[in-house]
């Protein structure tokens, strides 16, 4: 059963790829690029990347993807690039009915991409406008980002590697984003992704420290000169921000910014909640996290993060089953994997523990963390000496993504050890502690002043945001004056009933609006707001009564009503039937009856 969601809602399944494999990146690029197009209006509900990704190469009815999503209407499609051309068809689905609102074939010059990408998320808006409700479209939603097409390419490529979210790839996808600048040095994307990636390595300890995050802001600070309004410019300035210097209140203010720009981002959204979190604010990362959770109902990340929350309120039993519901969507997300053995470990389940680190094997400290378990509670149920975790120790890798070795100290008694280690790290605004604050880990050193010197370095300095306020969301008033309201309805229902604009089966909101020489978000907003109907109920309600007036008229008897509903605008017998049942109760064979009687 279909259940009711916003209807202005839509998800972009990922185009499909009927090129060359190695074409791939490409058709999922341009899948992205239209997802962040819709996403700059501001009343349309757009979901986000991952949610939409998680549907890639699965044959589902759309009905089905519509439930799980949340959304009224599903963009599908294809993608072929043939030497110097790119052929693209797209199709617009209702996912309550099935029925495909729109749909077309593009066969463009690749040199035309951004401009190809533009129209199409542009019908799309108008589309879905039509259909089911007032929102202001822009007149553009992609600007050329670049006019070199090799340099866009090598974009999508370290995109495409970035968004695995694994350290290898991250450092493989920053070779695209430096050829991607080589080509083309204004191209402000490119500085941005190459930021990101550098500041989050050496945030996390996988590049060294000082050297990333100068040079991660570097191309930052040159992006958003070259693009200062960039959404993506600002999220990537106050996340690096946030995890390589722990500065809240240049992360906020940056945050902010791309939330203003663009307020239907997930990712901001999550970057919000972690922030929250540090400051030890743990309901409002969580209210960030739900907003972002409904626009990205599928990502492994946002439900990890949700975990992490719960985890902070010591309410671990909810938090597992968050971490699994993270893993169920990616089974190799390793910090879901370290956080719920964290959980297990809390809330004393030995035999789950035992279970899970035996099915783990890609879990980084594993017999350390059970000899923390017998260490906390005071038990022998996993006997691990010393020498062991010693030697897990030297054989692990260089970083870890739990402090597991800080954990080992505070619960084999070295307090003054392990606050000597916690105070080194946090003067290196360690990405692995930036939770430090809430850790459950670290309570048996709360007790001591240097605990409580160590945390006031970080939360009694300028660093720290004054107020954290929500962007605004300014209610759109009338953009009418005096008395045009009641003339542009006169001069709307003038031309429909005289001109009869409505027998064109593709009238659109546009060609309406530039006929009685009104802009199409005026239009828009005159038909919801004053009429009380879309764009679409408003014609068909007119292609209705003429159907009525043609299906008596003797002179029509032998005309099948399938063909006279052609003849009064209606471009499919469904969207006939549909709105005919939906207006007067009853089929077009029972009305008809029913009136010549």
């Amino acid at each position: 059963m279909h259940t009711s969601f916003n209807p202005k809602s839509i998800a972009v399944l990922p185009f499909l790829n009927i090129g060359r494999e190695e074409n791939e990146y490409f058709s999922d690029g341009i899948t992205e690029e239209i997802i962040n197009a819709l996403t700059k209006i501001r009343d349309l509900k757009v979901t986000a990347r991952t949610s939409s990704f998680y549907y890639k190469k699965k044959h589902l009815d759309a009905r089905l993807i519509g439930n799980e999503l949340g959304v009224e209407t599903l963009l599908e499609g294809s993608a072929r690039i043939l030497n110097d051309r790119v052929r693209i068809t797209a199709q617009l689905i209702r996912t309550d009915t099935g029925f495909h609102i729109w749909s077309e074939n593009f066969d463009r010059q690749l040199s035309d991409i951004f401009e190809l990408q533009d129209e199409i998320s542009l019908l799309i808006a108008d589309k879905i406008r039509e259909n089911f409700g007032h929102f202001d479209v822009q007149e553009h939603l992609i600007e050329a980002p670049t006019k070199n097409i090799e340099a866009y390419k090598h974009l999508l490529k370290g995109r495409e590697l970035r968004m695995r979210w694994n350290a290898q790839d991250v450092k493989n996808a920053i070779g695209h984003f430096e050829k991607g600048i080589k080509l083309d040095p204004s191209y402000a994307d490119a500085h941005f992704e190459k930021g990101w990636c550098l500041g989050m390595l050496a945030s996390w300890g996988f590049l060294k420290k000082d050297e990333g995050l100068l040079e991660a802001n570097r191309h930052i600070d040159t992006g958003l000169q070259l693009n200062p309004n960039s959404a993506m410019g600002h999220y990537v300035k106050g996340t690096i921000s946030f995890w390589g210097y722990w500065n809240y209140k240049d992360a906020f203010e940056h945050l902010q910014l791309s939330l203003e720009i663009n307020p239907n981002s997930s990712e901001v959204r999550d970057a919000m909640a972690d922030g929250f979190s540090a400051l030890g604010m743990i309901d409002k990362a969580l209210a960030n996290n739900e907003m972002a959770l409904r626009i990205n109902p599928l990502s492994a990340n946002l439900y990890f993060t949700k975990g992490n929350m719960i985890y902070f309120k010591k309410n671990y039993k909810d938090a597992v089953v968050l971490f699994e519901k993270a893993l169920s969507l990616n089974p190799f997300l390793p910090l879901a994997l370290e956080m719920k053995a964290a959980a297990l470990v809390l809330d004393r389940q030995p035999d789950e523990l035992a279970s899970f680190v035996e099915n783990t094997p890609q879990l980084e400290r594993p017999k350390t963390c059970m000899a923390i378990y017998d260490l906390m509670h005071n038990t022998n149920i996993f006997g691990i000496p010393k020498q062991v975790v010693e030697k897990e120790f030297m054989e692990a890798s260089a970083v870890s993504l739990r402090a597991w070795d800080l954990y080992f100290e505070v619960y084999s008694g070295n307090h003054e050890m392990a606050l000597n280690i916690l105070d080194n790290r946090i003067k290196e605004r360690s990405g692995q502690l930036f939770n430090f604050r809430n850790d459950p880990f670290l309570e048996p050193l709360r007790a001591y002043n240097k605990y409580r010197e160590i945390e006031n370095s970080v939360f009694l300095t300028p660093d720290l945001p004054e107020i954290i306020q929500e962007p605004s969301n300014p209610v759109s008033p009338s953009p009418f004056n005096g008395s045009q309201i009641d003339n542009f309805s006169k001069a709307l229902e003038s031309v429909m009933q005289e001109e009869k604009l409505f027998i064109d089966s593709e009238l659109s909101l546009k060609q309406l609006a530039a006929h009685i020489q009104l802009h199409p978000n005026k239009l828009s907003w005159l038909l919801n707001n004053h009429f009380g109907k879309n764009f679409n109920d408003f014609i068909n309600a007119y292609r209705l009564e003429y159907f009525k007036q043609i299906a008596l008229k003797q002179e029509n008897k032998n005309i099948t009503l399938l063909g006279l509903a052609y003849d009064s605008g209606f471009n499919s017998k469904t969207v006939f039937n549909t709105f005919f049942k939906k207006e007067t109760g009853m089929t077009p064979k029972q009305w008809v009856k029913q009136n010549t009687l």
